[in-house]
């Protein structure tokens, strides 16, 4: 029996039907992980099978060409193969092709496709082949599935297709129970390494320079310690910069005796399986890779993603999320983990909070008319140049290669998550988390305040500020900066003196502003 449809999927192939009747013939198809995109697909070919259609279906990795023939074969479909090492069949009505290659191999131009499938359409679509495909087959239906609209780089989807049809957000599938909830757990903001030395190379976070930054006894010993502390012999994958990275971190956690193995690009898909098999029976816990379980790896049973990858592409981003997201009924999985070192949460956000998904177009010259980025100095507060290593007012040195933060990781919520929260000690917490990062940054306390609504849908308690930044018992030097930090929050306001006051006592308690004016005086 081929697979049953969830209603949702139903609903969404029926929007892509009624787009094809309007007239549209590029049509991008947007369902997120864990929705169900290979049964949504396999659906889409077996209607285009049974409508007499001949369909080209491209992906970009070779492990996806067995996983797409055994959701074709549920289907009981046709297949031949455009790949080294799969029979060819030209005459077989749909066509499983590798983009490596249809690169090397040309029949497939005279092929009569009446239809063209996009697999992970954010990476085929633009790559050489999938651009030639579009123009061999001007006149077919392209259809071009994504999990992840947004992609690096100028080009986007909206540039090539007409329209789209999408899946519920992954808000929405939580509500059904089609995707787990999620915990999320972060090291405090850019704490774990200077990215700021690692330059951008194609969109995203230079390969050599994330090693240097990330690869580092210290932040792996960590990870492996709160990993201990936070979700001890639960089933784990980890993402990592590159394959010896991914070495490093399995190798720490077999130190610390516990079961590791890595997954590597050229692991024979056969040894991949039992590992992940491995993975599903807990015989290994902790299954570390750099790319190879960002996409294509599907193992429910997963409850823990170790994110230890700085990235700037969302697609990358939510994909690594996505593994953990799967409900697993099998195996009890109550919600899934994320602990995240490489800080790609405060960069990128949380798939709980993505509200619609759109076509994304072609970006503009990249920086052009953009302002230059600037840092507060944090001992004068003045405003310089990031670039800028000794500060012109009071001569504050940066350095380099400034110490790791290696505190322990935090709970932290997407807004999504925390409009829902009523628990008042745990709005209190994130509200001081508000207020320390505005501290830090030599942003004013309104900023936290407002930065807090955004996130919470509430606006805090004038009570929720005390010891926030300083806590319960400051030194008079800290009460003296946190004076300072308002006198100069107070200038760029336009705030009166009594403000200052009033926001003082806030921090530090009742009495405290007379305290601290008697030791300005004193001093």
């Amino acid at each position: 029996m081929p697979p049953k449809l969830r209603p949702y999927q139903v609903d969404l192939i029926n929007d892509l039907y009624r787009q094809l009747n309007q007239g549209h013939k590029r049509i991008a198809i947007v369902a997120g992980t864990g929705a169900g995109k290979t049964v949504i697909s396999g659906q889409i070919c077996a209607h285009a099978e049974a409508a007499g259609k001949r369909l080209m279906f491209l992906v970009h990795l070779d492990v996806l060409v067995g996983q797409t023939y055994d959701k074709m074969k549920s289907f009981g479909l046709h297949c031949g193969f455009i790949k080294a090492g799969w029979e060819e069949n030209r005459e077989a009505p749909i066509q499983i092709a590798s983009i490596q290659t249809m690169g090397k191999r040309r029949w497939w131009k005279q092929w009569p496709a009446d239809v063209v499938f996009f697999d992970e359409g954010h990476i085929t679509l633009f790559s050489q082949v999938g651009k030639s495909v579009l123009k061999t087959f001007p006149n077919a239906v392209h259809l071009v599935m994504t999990a992840t609209p947004e992609r690096l780089g100028k080009e986007q989807l909206g540039d090539y297709m007409d329209t789209l049809v999408a899946s519920p957000v992954p808000s929405q599938l939580q509500q059904m129970n089609y995707l787990a909830p999620m915990k999320y757990y972060s090291m405090p903001p850019d704490g774990v390494a200077n990215l700021k030395e690692v330059k951008t190379v194609r969109g995203d976070y230079d390969e050599v320079g994330l090693k240097n930054a990330c690869d580092r006894p210290e932040l792996i010993e960590k990870i492996v310690k709160e990993w201990q502390r936070l979700c001890p012999g639960k089933r784990t994958i980890a993402f990592c910069v590159d394959i010896e990275h991914a070495r490093h971190v399995a190798d720490a956690f077999r130190a610390a005796g516990i079961p590791a193995d890595t997954v590597e690009g050229g692991t024979p898909i056969k040894e991949r399986q039992r590992m992940y098999s491995d993975l599903r029976d807990e015989n290994i816990l902790i299954l570390t890779s750099c790319n190879v379980i960002s996409i294509g790896f599907d193992e429910p049973s997963v409850e823990v993603g170790l994110m230890l990858r700085p990235t700037q592409s969302s697609a990358l981003h939510l994909q690594q999320i996505g593994r953990v997201m799967r409900i697993s009924p099998q195996t009890g999985k109550p919600y899934g983990i994320i602990l995240d070192q490489a800080g790609n949460l405060e960069r990128l956000g949380f798939p709980e909070d993505i509200k619609d998904y759109h076509l994304p177009v072609k970006k503009d010259g990249g920086g052009a008319g953009k302002p230059a980025p600037t840092k507060p100095c944090p001992q004068c507060g003045r405003i310089v140049l990031s670039f800028i290593a000794r500060c012109p007012d009071c001569g504050h040195q940066w350095i380099t290669e400034r110490p790791l933060n290696l505190e322990d990781m935090v709970e932290i919520y997407s807004a999504e998550q925390a409009h829902q929260i009523n628990d008042i000690p745990t709005l209190v917490e994130l509200f001081h988390s508000h207020r320390r990062r505005a501290y830090l940054r030599r942003n004013a306390p309104t900023w936290a305040e407002r930065s807090f609504w955004e996130h919470c849908g509430r606006w805090p308690q004038d009570a929720w500020c005390l010891g926030s930044i300083l806590g319960p018992r400051p030194t008079p030097p800290q009460m003296l900066e946190y004076f300072e930090y308002l006198q100069k929050s107070a200038k760029r306001l336009g705030k009166r003196p009594d403000w200052i006051k009033q926001e003082f006592e806030k921090e530090c308690g009742a009495g405290s502003f007379e305290q601290i004016t008697g030791l300005r005086q004193a001093l």
